[in-house]
């Protein structure tokens, strides 16, 4: 699945920091997928501003990523939750699209 710079943080965010101990194994090693290399920290130039993170919008970075069974399971039972507490924001409405659509 190709994921933008901004689906990848949000989806890192979106990912459980709770459960079994096979889930957060398998979702560590998602965490890893989404993370950035050196390669792309470079090019897109992160900056921490405060409570927020910035970087160079020009660098279209696009990754494709293999998430697996269960995490992409676990992504989409998190985007269907937000959406049923009615707190689904327009930040996550390409995944929702691409997890649960």
């Amino acid at each position: 699945m190709e994921l933008t710079v901004v689906e990848r943080l949000i989806l890192m965010s979106l990912l459980p920091v709770e459960g079994t101990f096979v889930n957060l194994k398998l979702v560590r090693k998602a965490r890893e997928e989404l993370s950035f290399d050196e390669k792309e920290n470079k090019v897109l130039k992160f900056v921490q501003d405060g409570g927020n993170v910035k970087w160079d919008a020009n660098a279209n970075i696009v990754k494709d990523v293999d998430l697996g069974e269960v995490v992409t399971g676990l992504a989409s039972e998190a985007l269907k939750k937000l959406d049923t507490d009615g707190k689904l924001k327009d930040e996550h409405f390409t995944l929702y699209e691409k997890f649960c659509a």
